[in-house]
């Protein structure tokens, strides 16, 4: 029995800031922990441009978000394969 979850907004989510990477990583299909790290190693460098950056590329999902956005059914796509993958890890934590 699969059950509906309400997806809650990218920037509303308690493990990101702003979802920004999570967002881009989402929209060309790769994991967000691929562009978290830069970012954080960049911090260290120049934190003014890096936040800078950061914020624009914010910007840029937000318009992208709000200019082409996703119909209900390819958000419920997308959404399927990572609650399966929840529901397998809580398998595996209750087998343990």
């Amino acid at each position: 029995m699969e059950t509906q979850q309400n997806p809650v907004a990218l920037p509303l989510r308690a493990h990101t800031i702003l979802g920004v990477c999570e967002a881009v990583g989402e929209d060309f299909g790769f994991n967000p922990v691929l562009l978290r790290i830069p970012f954080a190693a960049a911090v260290l460098w120049s934190p003014t441009i890096t936040l800078a950056v950061y914020f624009a590329l914010g910007a840029l999902v937000l318009a992208s978000r709000l200019l082409f956005p996703r119909s209900k059914s390819a958000a419920a796509k997308s959404a399927a394969p990572t609650h399966s993958a929840a529901n397998e890890q809580r398998e595996l934590a209750n087998a343990a």
